[in-house]
């Protein structure tokens, strides 16, 4: 790495000494903010109009053209929502000048700063202002839908899906792809993933309002990590120095759900404050407690026999779910020299999730006795069927803290930036129950049947045929085992340090800057699980001696174990449980790894600068080096061995991007770059698990993503407020990871029934459209001119090949797992004085959920339509209550296979509705 270093920095100062510096050169320096000097504009564009030159205002509201010749030249500045504004400058032969630009004047620059009119005003400029295809969505915005999360919060952008969990929103999908493609990071700190099996974060765990700013980069320049193929999502915390003045702003809140019929507090408060003309302070915090419910169907082991289509496992599953946010941000900025800007930024969020599960199961040993097209009838005189009735009491804390120091030294055409990172994420679980069990098996003599009505295909009911006394019984259920998570412990880890220098050359007709850096990361992933099984107990212990009541919509499911008194029962007594050896041995190792991730990056890159024109093109090196530990478990031989493997490769990124503004507000661009996405580091670790001759396998050979990508748009934004765009994006994927299902297969010396292997499949190809429109209608008649509109639409083909049971000559075409071909978003919004109103859809299609050993074993997760509703209203100036309805339309989950001719039921929840209601205020 410090050999490429070398090269790029000396490649960059030979071009620099080898192009003629401007005699007597200048600088112009300066910032943008409103008319009334409270907020800074970023992404505001700014043009020398003699020279032709351009600059983008930073977050600061900052911009800065270095190399002017002494003169008189006129500034021109661009802000989408406000008319342009000009200034004159005169740069001294004696060299620098400051130009404070304002925008808007102090009655109508509200319309840039304030509500819904200026969060779009904002996106839109940040938006135009880019190098490739990104969205953005700001501080003020996030706060105009009723979002819980930051994963929420972002599928309101063009492109942007959400995959939920129990309702809501945790990871992000970008153009219909698979959440494991994008990258995220916090003020340019990359996260690492809390869970122990993915790579990708779940952005539920981070508090909305501790946010300034998501930008959503779907295209990749040479100075950017390269590993995503989806986007990289870049979230930006407060910082001192994006407004102009002091900023205090507190919000209270109550949520209420329907199915818990209970009200729940949030609260938050954040700030900003500049200690002296060059040091601030900024910050805030959030808590947040949500309590509700789910209810729950799942099927599995869909078959046919004699015509009649059945599952031969049913459950009820009914969820009580209580979570907790805490959030804080805190940043430091300073600027010793004009020169010079320094920060350190941090963040801490914790994220409590405890879950009550009580579940009623079915279990059928033999095909049904009796059935229709749509029901299935089963009784114990014609093969077992065992009940059993579950709870799970867990709790799980997952953290993610992240720290960043760093800065910008600008002398004279020069630039140089610098950061050191450290960010960690965990997810933890001590004590959770997961599950105890009690059980009745109904067999022969018994009398005991039961049926099964499919006609609804989202909600399965039953009906006791026979021996509904002892279904009914609580004492009928004897305790079966209790599974005991001692500790479930997931690390991730990963310190970061990266320099960039650029040199800028004043030319005719615009600007060449010449860039190079390197940045090194340094990240460890670690799960280790302490997991205690017992199976008997020194006395007579059933369901009855824990008894509890439903309280569950779906179904019958009493009797069922009270949420609280088996823990109490299972700590008093704990000395008369006999704990299962095999069982705990298998449990507390079989998952257990780590995997060292070292990766070193550099780059080059030559970028061209004019009003018209922008050519940015360059080649990145990332060299990725592992490390990797997993325990291979023989149960038939009871044996434990540790294995490790060590690995490493370089690749090489070229990319392009080209944006052309051929006329005023019309902006082209087009990009083609390669890029990476490594595997799960689980599915690295070499994790072998050998029971009754069938092996489940990591693998440490899997290789990473790999793609090849192409990005075209067209982009014209008219009015004050408004732009359409059209885009085509085109990615072909070589490796792409699925877990194949291999039967009689070698390992060793052993020839095994059946294998279980993450693998790569061929060649994956992604292409797609995405069309955005944006408007404000101001110019309609009152009181119309209140009217604004959002909405959007992807349209994503992936599709790839994948072998069936590892036979080379059988190959079958599937879409890729987690993409959906159709995302739609429209916003409908009014505002006019006090009053602000916001109505949001969101869809996306269908997905592959998870490939099976065939077509119809595929689980495929249905299309959803989600619907809220949010108010506003200002009481006084700074003061607003709102009111939000969030799923309206009580939008369920439903995952399913294609099966005996129809789609069968995997899994089915419902979550009805949350109405959310406060008062927020700004000092």
């Amino acid at each position: 790495m410090i050999y490429l270093l070398r090269s790029a920095s000396r490649a960059a100062i030979v071009l620099g000494l080898a192009m003629p510096a401007a005699a007597l050169a200048g600088t112009i320096t300066g910032t943008v903010s409103d008319g009334t000097g409270t907020r800074s504009l970023q992404s505001t564009q700014l043009r020398i109009v003699e020279l032709n030159r351009i600059a983008e205002a930073g977050r600061d509201g900052s911009y800065r053209f270095p190399d002017v010749a002494p003169g008189t030249y006129t500034i021109e500045a661009r802000y989408v929502g406000a008319d342009p504004v000009r200034t004159t400058v005169i740069v001294p032969a004696s060299g620098d000048v400051d130009a404070e630009i304002r925008i808007g004047s102090d009655i109508d620059s509200s319309i840039i700063v304030v509500g819904q009119v200026a969060n779009q005003a904002s996106a839109l400029s940040r938006q135009r202002a880019a190098d490739g295809v990104e969205s953005v969505l700001t501080r003020d915005a996030v706060g105009q839908f009723p979002d819980q999360n930051v994963a929420e919060s972002l599928r309101r952008l063009p492109g942007v899906n959400i995959l939920n969990d129990q309702g809501e929103g945790r990871f992000v999908s970008v153009r219909g792809l698979d959440p494991e493609l994008n990258a995220a990071s916090v003020n340019g700190v990359r996260l690492p993933a809390p869970e122990s099996d993915v790579r990708s974060v779940a952005l539920d765990v981070i508090p909305s309002e501790l946010i300034e700013s998501i930008e959503v980069k779907k295209s990749l320049t040479p100075d950017m990590d390269g590993d995503t193929i989806g986007a990289s999502i870049e979230i930006n915390t407060t910082s001192a120095f994006d407004r102009r003045k002091n900023l205090f702003s507190v919000k209270a809140e109550g949520s209420y759900n329907d199915l818990t019929d209970s009200v729940t507090p949030k609260g938050s408060f954040d700030f900003s404050q500049k200690l002296t003309d060059n040091f601030g302070i900024s910050g805030g915090a959030s808590y947040y407690k949500r309590r509700f419910a789910t209810n729950n169907d799942e099927m599995d082991g869909w078959d046919e026999e004699d015509g009649i289509v059945y599952a031969d496992t049913m459950e009820y599953r009914d969820y009580d779910v209580t979570r907790e946010r805490i959030g804080a941000s805190l940043a430091l900025d300073w600027q010793p020299s004009p020169s010079t800007k320094l920060y350190v930024r941090g963040l801490y969020s914790q994220f409590d999730d405890q879950e009550y599960r009580r579940r009623l199961t079915f279990e059928m040993d033999e095909a049904p006795s009796v059935g229709s097209a749509t029901t299935a009838g089963f009784n114990s005189e014609d093969g077992e069927i065992t009940v059993t009735r579950d709870l799970k009491d867990r709790f799980e804390r997952q953290r993610i803290r992240s720290i960043s120091l760093g800065g910008e030294t600008n002398t004279g055409p020069w630039t140089f930036t610098y950061m050191g990172s450290w960010s960690k994420s965990s997810e933890r679980e001590n004590g959770s129950i997961d599950p105890v069990a009690f059980e009745r098996k109904f067999d022969d003599g018994d009398d005991f049947g039961v049926t099964f009505d499919y006609g609804n295909r989202k909600k399965t009911a039953y009906a006791i045929t026979a021996g509904e006394a002892a279904f009914l019984d609580p004492a009928e259920y004897a305790f079966d085992k209790v599974e005991r998570t001692t500790l479930s412990d997931a690390q991730d880890e990963e310190w970061a340090v990266k320099a960039d220098m650029s040199r800028k050359f004043a030319m005719d007709g615009g600007e060449f800057t010449v860039q190079a850096g390197g940045k090194a990361r340094w990240r460890t992933k670690s799960y280790n699980a302490s997991i205690d099984v017992y199976k008997g107990f020194d006395g007579d212990l059933t369901l009855a001696d824990v008894l509890g009541r439903q309280d569950y919509d779906l179904a019958s499911i009493d009797p069922v174990p009270a949420k609280k008194s088996f823990r109490r029962f299972f700590r008093d007594n704990l000395a008369g449980f006999e704990l299962a050896d095999g069982d705990t041995w298998q449990d507390s190792n079989e998952s257990d790894y780590s995997v060292d991730e070292d990766i070193q990056a550099a780059y080059l890159l030559g970028r061209w600068d004019s009003s018209a024109l922008r050519v940015i093109g360059g080649v990145r090196m990332e060299h990725t080096k592992n490390d990797i530990t997993g325990n291979l478990l023989d149960l038939d031989a009871e044996t434990l061995t540790v294995l490790n493997f060590k690995r490493s490769y370089t690749d090489w990124l070229p990319s392009l991007t080209v944006r052309y503004e051929p006329v005023s507000n019309l902006v082209l661009r087009a990009g083609g770059y390669k890029s990476l996405v490594r595997p799960k580091l689980s599915q690295l670790a070499p994790k072998v698990v050998i029971e009754d001759n069938e092996g489940e396998f990591g693998n440490p050979d899997l290789k990473p993503y790999r793609a090849w990508n192409v990005d075209l748009s067209a982009e014209y934004y008219f009015g004050r407020n408004a732009a359409v765009s059209a885009g085509f994006f085109w990615k072909e994927v070589k490796n792409f990871t699925y877990v194949q299902v291999i039967e009689d297969y070698q390992y060793g010396s052993q020839l095994l029934d059946e294998a279980k292997i993450p693998v790569n499949g061929a060649t994956g190809k992604i292409k797609g459209i995405e069309l955005s429109y944006s408007q404000v209608f101001d110019f309609l008649p009152a009181p119309l001119d209140g009217l604004l509109a959002q909405v959007n639409y992807t349209y994503t083909d992936a599709k790839g090949t994948v072998l069936t049971d590892g036979d080379i000559a059988d190959p079958r075409s599937i879409p890729l797992t987690s993409s959906s071909k159709n995302t739609l978003n429209v916003v409908l919004g009014y505002e006019k004085g006090p009053l602000s109103l916001r109505a949001a859809g969101t869809y996306r299609d269908k997905y592959l959920d998870k490939v099976g050993d065939a077509p119809e074993e595929d689980r495929y997760v249905d299309d959803h339509f989600q619907f809220d509703l949010s108010a506003k209203y200002r009481i006084m100036p700074g003061v607003r209550i709102f009111a939000d309805w969030v799923n309206v339309t009580n939008a369920p989950y439903f995952a399913y296979q294609n099966f005996g001719g129809g789609r069968r039921l995997l899994q089915y929840e419902d979550y009805s509705w949350t109405i959310k209601f406060g008062v927020s205020a700004n000092f």
